[in-house]
């Protein structure tokens, strides 16, 4: 891996370290870190009440190119992941599932923004 690589990773880590820590303060539990499944990978999934979320962090020097990284192929991937989630885990099988993307950009809080994209 180059150094470059594994300076994105510390980043990465790091900006989901602080997107699940807001969560826990907005009273979600986080069930997992970096799922991960044969069909893609959710960076956090975390329960409040009867709703899950498929949580999506991007870290990025602007809210805009940290949205913008979101794309419909991302987006479809994180929702099979989220299929093979509820498949493994079929307690949570009567609960909403959101997804949501947490952006992270340098010298600010993290933004939240919920239901960021819907799967038709």
């Amino acid at each position: 891996m180059t150094r470059e690589r594994r300076r994105a990773e510390h980043k990465g880590r790091r900006a989901e370290t602080r997107a699940a820590l807001m969560l826990r303060l907005k009273g979600y539990r986080i069930l997992a870190h970096r799922y991960r499944s044969p069909v893609g990978e959710i960076d956090l999934v975390a329960k409040r009440g009867h709703t899950l979320l498929a949580v999506e962090v991007k870290s990025r020097k602007s809210a805009a190119e940290a949205a913008f990284a979101i794309d419909a192929r991302q987006q479809k991937r994180i929702a099979r992941a989220a299929e093979h989630f509820l498949a493994a885990n079929p307690r949570y099988a009567d609960h909403k599932i959101r997804f949501d993307a947490i952006l992270d950009v340098p010298k600010r809080l993290p933004r939240h923004i919920m239901d960021a994209w819907r799967i038709t």
